[in-house]
């Protein structure tokens, strides 16, 4: 939401406030290219209330300036995708570089509906950066059916379709999260959506649009709430309450499995925030047990498997998750980092192409005494951090470096919850 929020409120006409942001590398990488782009945004500073604010003064649609360097979104695969829609849009060229995980992972899902609607594309490595976007001022419309339920597909079409004569729709397989039409909203798009009885999900946008700039707050990411959430649940005597989490129906999977795992959860102060549901969330330690998550969940938790397959390792029985196939190309292969750390953990794990499952034994927990290379995957890193946290004997993770891109201050926090995570701090 915090890279939306930077996005839309440049391509608004006016001031935008945002309150909330996340100031993780990604988010800031993403502010780094607007600028680039031509739009003034303030350096995020606390409020009173000890919230990180930032101003925007939006340049309006079709008004991006044409960046003079390469646009450097550094391991930021959201940055980088809707970003190739917004320059699509704008009739603008620009070079899009990354670090060497974004590099290595594949932009063709996006390039292909994008092509459709005008853009030019051009990479010395197929669908890898660097890559040099060509954008068009008069974008066509499109009516794209995905293949994938994937939120940052359907963002780049719906950025780039801002500029379009008519209407651009993007029919998904299943919902996935819903943050940009919610937000395109706000800001005083003409945006549609229909769930269908097929489970398939339409959104569709009215283009040759006019955004209006729009404070907005920014919930608690519940991805990044999963890490201290899921340590309350497995280490014994605790009680933890996190504030403002968002609960978009699209992005609650991994708790809604929580509670059918029989965890602890209480659900508290709901209220909306933003054009969001939000709530706090009061979490105790809990005897979990196994269970199959539905496949058609996988959409609304997909980042957040990782941790959940922590959680399964302390539950009593079998946890089955199918239908994650999209995590072999995230940052790394998530599905095998998973199953080589919690093996090496003591831990019964198996996987198949598109699944993974965990046999828990809570009377013999992971029995740790391992290292786990982390391979600079955010995600991996505090799940193996968390598992540490109830395993038998400490585990050490190394390659954290990017814990700093999606949960700065990661382990300062975990450790004024009672967490015992210590590291050099250059590295967590």
């Amino acid at each position: 939401m915090s890279h939306r929020a930077l996005i839309f409120g440049a391509l608004a006409m006016g001031k935008t406030k945002v309150t909330g942001l996340l100031t993780g590398d990604d988010v800031l990488s993403t502010a780094s290219a607007l600028r680039h782009l031509g739009v003034t945004i303030t350096e995020p500073t606390l409020n009173q209330a000890g919230q990180v604010e930032a101003m925007i003064t939006g340049v309006g649609l079709g008004a991006l300036a044409e960046p003079q360097e390469p646009l450097d979104l550094g391991n930021s695969g959201t940055g980088a995708r809707l970003l190739m829609g917004v320059v699509g849009g704008s009739g603008i060229t620009a070079i899009f570089t990354g670090d060497s995980s974004l590099s290595s992972r594949p932009m063709r899902r996006v390039m292909t509906p994008l092509s459709q609607m005008g853009v030019e594309f051009s990479a010395r490595d197929g669908d890898r950066l660097p890559m040099t976007v060509i954008g068009t001022d008069q974008p066509l419309s499109l009516s794209w059916q995905s293949p994938v339920a994937s939120a940052q597909v359907k963002s780049a079409i719906l950025l780039a379709g801002l500029t379009a004569r008519g209407i651009t729709s993007v029919t998904e397989p299943a919902a996935s999260r819903d943050h940009t039409e919610r937000m395109l909203r706000h800001f005083g798009a003409d945006v549609t959506t229909e769930q269908h009885q097929d489970g398939s999900y339409t959104a569709s946008l009215k283009g040759e649009a006019d955004l209006t700039a729009a404070d907005i707050i920014v919930p608690s990411d519940p991805s990044s709430a999963a890490f201290p959430v899921v340590a309350a649940l497995i280490t014994p005597d605790s009680e933890i309450t996190v504030k403002g989490v968002g609960l978009n129906p699209f992005r609650f999977g991994l708790y809604e499995s929580l509670l059918e795992m029989g965890a602890d959860i209480t659900i508290s102060n709901r209220r909306e925030e933003g054009g969001e549901p939000v709530a706090d969330l009061i979490c105790r330690s809990s005897q979990l047990k196994g269970i199959v998550v539905p496949a058609s969940r996988s959409a609304a938790m997909i980042d957040e498997y990782p941790i959940l397959a922590v959680a399964a390792a302390f539950a009593e029985g079998t946890t089955h998750m199918p239908g994650i196939e999209e995590l072999r190309v995230k940052e790394t292969d998530r599905i095998a980092m998973m199953e080589v750390g919690l093996k090496q953990a003591g831990v019964n794990v198996t996987s198949t192409t598109d699944s993974m499952t965990v046999i828990g034994t809570p009377t013999q927990p992971p029995k740790g005494g391992i290292t786990v290379d982390a391979q600079h995957d955010h995600r991996i890193a505090m799940s193996f951090l968390v598992c540490g946290l109830a395993s038998a004997n400490p585990i050490t993770v190394t390659g954290c470096e990017t814990i700093n891109t999606s949960f700065p201050r990661f382990a300062a926090l975990m450790q004024a919850i009672g967490s015992d995570i210590a590291a050099p701090k250059e590295t967590v």
